[in-house]
């Protein structure tokens, strides 16, 4: 166990030895997070049945809001991002465009009404907006597509309900991934990462009901 002023905290050999590498402690933290965040993903999908987009899409949206200056901007933006692209697919709905060049567009126009946003937050003193990199905003913009996709396939409800869902996960991955007790947990005990891999085979093997298939068909249940 060596300890590391810069962040205060302790951290096992083996993170200190990826560290004397060059590679730097947020990145060796964040890396091995990922698996646990998808695996907490996989878990809230297979058992809990909340679905959201995919299982790749709230783990990139959870690491988008830990790279924005606080939860509150991260969300701001992803609200932004899908109400936007809702709006613009009835705007683009009466000219018929082939789907490529349609999500090009959105694409464009989302880009700068997120630029708008920023830009009002920076006239209203929100700095923390204002001052929100590129990096997190482009992972949120790309959900654009994942929506418009949605909303060809299934309907709005269904996509504005993903998108509910996808925002819940995302925003649970990021208070466990941004608690300081849980980053001096893994920096302490990296072997736990490798935990995600029987629990994963366990989540494969699921065919049991999801517990919002219990609330689901609960009026057949209590007949059986």
């Amino acid at each position: 166990m060596q300890y590391l002023p810069g962040q205060h905290l302790y951290v096992s050999s083996i993170i200190y030895f990826f560290i004397r590498a060059g590679v730097p402690f947020d990145t060796v933290i964040l890396l091995l997070i990922l698996p646990i965040i998808a695996t907490l993903i996989a878990f809230l999908r297979q058992v809990a049945g909340i679905k959201a987009f995919g299982i790749y899409t709230p783990l990139i949206i959870t690491f988008a809001f830990l790279a924005t200056n606080g939860l509150k901007y991260g969300v701001a933006i992803f609200a932004a991002v899908i109400l936007s692209g809702m709006l613009m697919r009835f705007v683009l709905k009466p000219f018929r465009l082939l789907y490529l060049p349609r999500v090009a567009i959105m694409l464009t126009i989302v880009a700068i009404f997120i630029l708008g946003v920023l830009t009002i937050g920076g006239d209203l003193r929100r700095t923390g907006l204002a001052a929100v990199s590129i990096f997190p905003i482009l992972i949120m913009i790309t959900l654009v597509e994942k929506f418009v996709t949605v909303q060809i396939e299934k309907g709005d409800r269904v996509a504005i309900i993903l998108a509910i869902e996808t925002l819940i996960i995302s925003i649970i991955g990021y208070f466990i991934a941004g608690s300081v007790s849980f980053v001096q947990f893994i920096a302490l005990h990296p072997w736990v990462v490798l935990l995600t891999l029987p629990i994963n085979v366990i989540l494969g093997k699921w065919t049991g009901l999801r517990i919002s298939e219990y609330f689901r068909f609960r009026e057949v249940i209590k007949k059986m």
